[in-house]
């Protein structure tokens, strides 16, 4: 069985016994979350939320820059008042520099790159501190919005905050 019909079968069988279909649009407990697209992160299952409780919006290395547009969304349309920014250990976006990237898609794809920051970062705290004081200048959003950061530990599965 090929990969495409697994994950078919396998949603066969979730809707078979699917009973959330009555769930409201608004996130349940107004909270949009941002963190970083690894596998290894299931932002539901670490926070313990359900459908329904919360906005997530993945992206590599969950960097608020490309998340804003969302965010904007989720408040101004869909009512959240709390943001999480949720960064984690091991991440991709510590192994890499723009150039090199951009270097890397010229060779293999001959497609200049130039013009895209991929948002890389060095510090995994400080690009947590640098994703929340972007969120909290943002014109776009509340100035009474709850921004909080963490780093997630994708070995022991904790969280830690990032003052």
């Amino acid at each position: 069985m090929s990969l495409l019909q697994d994950l078919l079968a396998a949603n066969e069988r979730y809707a078979a016994t699917f009973q959330k279909g009555g769930l409201a649009l608004p996130p349940a407990k107004k909270l949009a979350i941002v963190t970083c697209m690894d596998a290894r992160i299931d932002p539901a299952r670490i926070l313990g939320l359900e459908e329904g409780d919360a906005h997530v919006i993945r992206n590599a290395g969950g960097r608020t820059a490309e998340a804003l547009r969302s965010l904007i969304i989720s408040q101004q349309l869909l009512g959240t008042t709390a943001i999480l920014v949720i960064h984690h250990t091991d991440c991709g976006m510590l192994t890499f520099e723009n150039a090199e990237l951009r270097q890397r898609l010229q060779e293999q794809l001959g497609a200049d790159a130039s013009a895209i920051d991929f948002l890389p970062f060095k510090d995994l705290e400080q690009s947590v501190r640098d994703d929340v004081a972007l969120l909290r200048s943002s014109p776009f959003l509340l100035k009474e919005t709850e921004i909080t950061g963490f780093i997630y530990d994708v070995h022991s599965g904790r969280l830690s905050p990032v003052p």
